[in-house]
C-alpha cells in the first residue's frame, strides 16, 4: 500500500516513478470490515522494534477506532513481526508492514472503512494507512510521514484522503535514519519490480503493546545528544 497516486503493490510490471501517494495491498476479499470496535483506551501505545532502532507509537482510538482496532489486531497476531519497510522515499514517507524479508507479500484480513474525516492530519511523525485507489481498501500496510504531507489530507480518487490514526512519540530519530537509507529497484517474490526499496532490508523485528504508563514515559524521554568525536 502506498500514499495517494501509486500503483498497487499487488500489481505486475515495473513501478513508475513515485506519484507521491501511498498504496496498499489488495486484500483477498473486497468485503469491508466495519465491525464495532472493541473497547480500547482512548490512546493506545505500541513499541515497534526495528533493525535500526525503536519507534514508540501513540494510536488515537478515540478518533480512529476502526483503524486502531485493525492495526492492533495485526499487532496481537504478531503479523508485523519479521516484515520490512519496503518503500522509503526521503522527503515523503516510509512504508511497511506488508512484505517479509524474502520479499514475499503476506496475506491480510478484510479491508477496513476509511476514517480520513477524523480531524487527524498527515503531518511529520504521524502514522497512516496505505491503500489502493479504492478508499476503503486499507488492510495491514502503513506509512509514517517524514514531512508534512498536506496533500494527503485532500480527497483523491474515490473521493477520500489518507487516514491518520496516530503519531510517533519516541524514536523519530529512528524514522529519520530509515528515510535516509540507500534504495533501489527490487524484484519482489510476486515478480513485480518496485522502486524505492531499501538496498539492505530495514526489518520490523517486533511490534508489541505498551501500557499507558510505559507509553507516556517513553514519550517524555528525550534521546541522548550525539557524542562528540
Amino acid at each position: 500500500m502506498f500514499p495517494a497516486t501509486f500503483v498497487s503493490a499487488q500489481g505486475t510490471g515495473t513501478q513508475p516513478e513515485p506519484a507521491k501517494q501511498p498504496e496498499g495491498d489488495k486484500p483477498k476479499s473486497d468485503e469491508k470490515t466495519e465491525d464495532k470496535p472493541k473497547e480500547e483506551a482512548k490512546l493506545v501505545y505500541v513499541k515497534m522494534k526495528t533493525s535500526m532502532g525503536d519507534i514508540v507509537l501513540e494510536l488515537n482510538h478515540e478518533k480512529a477506532p476502526i483503524t486502531v482496532k485493525n492495526f492492533m489486531n495485526y499487532v496481537d497476531k504478531k503479523f508485523y513481526d519479521g516484515t520490512i519497510f519496503h518503500r522509503v522515499i526521503d522527503g515523503f514517507m516510509v512504508q511497511g508492514g506488508g512484505f517479509t524479508e524474502d520479499l514475499k507479500q503476506k496475506d491480510t484480513e478484510k479491508p477496513i472503512k476509511n476514517e480520513w474525516r477524523n480531524g487527524l492530519k498527515n503531518r511529520r511523525g504521524t502514522i497512516a494507512m496505505a491503500r489502493t485507489n479504492d478508499p476503503d481498501s486499507a488492510t495491514a500496510q502503513f506509512f509514517i510521514n517524514v514531512v508534512d504531507n498536506a496533500r494527503l489530507d485532500e480527497p483523491v480518487s474515490g473521493g477520500a484522503a489518507y487516514a491518520v490514526f496516530g503519531r510517533v512519540v519516541s524514536g523519530m530519530d529512528t524514522v529519520d535514519k530509515i528515510k535516509g537509507v540507500q534504495t533501489s529497484t527490487k524484484l519482489f517474490a510476486n515478480r513485480q519490480q518496485m522502486g524505492d526499496a531499501p538496498v539492505k532490508n530495514v526489518v520490523i523485528e517486533a511490534v508489541t503493546r505498551m501500557t499507558e504508563e510505559e507509553g507516556k514515559k517513553a514519550a517524555e524521554t528525550k534521546p541522548e545528544p550525539a557524542k562528540k568525536e
